[in-house]
């Protein structure tokens, strides 16, 4: 049961790294495409997940999880065939939409799936496993999306066929059918509620990937932003009235839940900076081909899944805020030596390698640490509804890591490349901090063991003699 969902959930994380590294070679295709126009690429894909999530969620809970997560493998996979068919940049980008809709259905499932068969002592160490699917990805990511580039792009998007065929046929047999969890059996999720998250994200990211051609501003610009804010405070107003909303606020009232989900969605502005910023310095300012770039690119997630199976002991032993507070900064660190090192005649091994690993350590640290925090603070009935939560959270945190990026970055003169790429450091290692910050409700003081447990009452026993 695990390897079908973990195939699918590797398909769909798997798809995110090798689309960043093939975005130039599906410029130069399409007539040397701008960056603006292909970061929708990228933004359409994680707008459209991150509004569906949460209906995805709240359909598994109510109708049951494997019939939600087939549907949705299926869909993926179709739209997979759609991508490689694409005659141009706006052909591509609908079929990514029909892509994330897909993945929107399959993602919160798999972990459902995975929770169900689960006993409760051991959901925190499974859902660290399914997390680290997501490192496995990004591992392999990076070099598989140059291998396949140079093949064409087109390949990034056909290597989903076969794997999302076998899962789907493996998935009918041997994923389980449990009772359904949810009880508005009879409700539909507020979809007019997906729209405005839909609109809000969109009109945000618009703004800011247009901002360094409209002018910061500009009509265009201050228009996209103001919508943005106001058709998200729509939703957040219709979220509180509707009977089954798109976000439960009551969940983001459980203390933990809400604390890892935000630190979740600021660290995710500070990992797709990153991504899409190594690649577009790799192949744009020191000019390597996308399998070069997928090497140089790979010791980072390389290092993700390692660590993420090996935190659990640390976890226990310090707390799931320490350790994600520690993973944000190390993130921090190597973005900022980033800032400090890189330039168009730089060595690889001196400058952008010791990010990569100071990277890669952190979001081993943080990512699945802050996953199995948000997880273990709800009940069984809500699993696929949080985990929409807190996956939703991550795909609007990599539209405006994306977003940023792009607008920051702009269109630089040559000469001019290396101080703007330095500002989009600066940026990324902010929000990295920011996710540091929003990571300290989740900081306690680690539980005793039992050997310091009865020392302490030995103590108190002793100082309780003496007077």
């Amino acid at each position: 049961m695990f390897a079908t969902a973990a195939a699918a959930v590797f398909m769909a994380n798997l798809d995110l790294f090798i689309v960043n590294v093939a975005l130039p070679a599906i410029g130069r295709s399409f007539g040397g495409s701008g960056l603006g126009s292909l970061s929708w690429v990228l933004n359409g894909y994680a707008i459209v997940f991150a509004a569906l999530l949460v209906v995805a969620g709240r359909v598994a809970d109510r109708s049951g999880h494997k019939p939600v997560f087939l549907t949705g493998l299926a869909v993926f996979t179709l739209a997979s065939v759609g991508c490689a068919l694409a005659p141009n940049v706006g052909t591509l980008v609908a079929a990514r939409l029909v892509q994330a809709a897909g993945a929107a259905l399959l993602m919160p499932t798999s972990l459902a799936l995975l929770l169900d068969t689960t006993a409760p002592e051991k959901r925190a160490g499974a859902v660290r496993a399914w997390a680290s699917i997501g490192g496995i990805a990004a591992g392999l990511g990076p070099v598989a999306g140059g291998l396949l580039v140079e093949a064409g792009w087109h390949w990034v998007f056909i290597v989903n066929v076969p794997v999302g065929a076998v899962a789907f046929a493996l998935g009918v047999k041997v994923l389980p059918s449990p009772g359904r969890a949810g009880a508005e059996k009879s409700r539909l999720p507020d979809l007019f509620g997906a729209a405005l998250l839909t609109g809000s994200i969109a009109t945000l990211a618009l703004g800011l990937v247009k901002a360094p051609d409209w002018g910061w501003t500009s009509a265009g610009t201050l228009g996209g932003l103001a919508a943005a804010v106001l058709l998200g405070v729509w939703f957040v107003l219709r979220s509180a009235r509707h009977p089954v909303p798109i976000v439960e606020l009551p969940l983001l009232q459980v203390p933990a839940f809400a604390s890892a989900a935000a630190a979740l969605t600021v660290f995710s502005v500070a990992f797709a900076g990153m991504l899409l910023g190594a690649v577009l310095w790799c192949q744009g300012v020191w000019g390597y081909s996308a399998l070069r770039t997928g090497f140089a690119i790979a010791p980072g997630p390389l290092l993700v899944t390692p660590v993420a199976l090996r935190i659990g002991a640390a976890v226990a032993r310090f707390g799931a805020g320490r350790i994600a507070l520690a993973g944000t900064v190390l993130f921090a660190a190597g973005i900022l030596w980033w800032a400090a090192t890189l330039e168009t005649g730089s060595a690889y091994a001196a400058s952008l390698l010791p990010g990569m690993i100071l990277t890669g350590l952190g979001v081993g640290m943080t990512l699945p640490v802050l996953t199995g925090a948000s997880a273990a603070a709800l009940p069984p009935a809500r699993f696929a509804t949080g985990s929409a939560i807190t996956s939703m959270g991550r795909q609007i945190g990599a539209v405006l890591g994306v977003a940023i990026l792009v607008g920051v970055l702009g269109t630089p003169a040559p000469g001019h490349a290396v101080a703007a790429f330095q500002h989009a450091w600066y940026a990324v290692a902010v929000a990295s901090l920011l996710a540091a910050c929003v990571t300290a409700p989740l900081v306690r003081k680690p539980r005793p063991t039992a050997k310091t447990a009865d020392a302490t009452e030995a103590a108190k026993a002793a100082k309780a003699g003496a007077a």
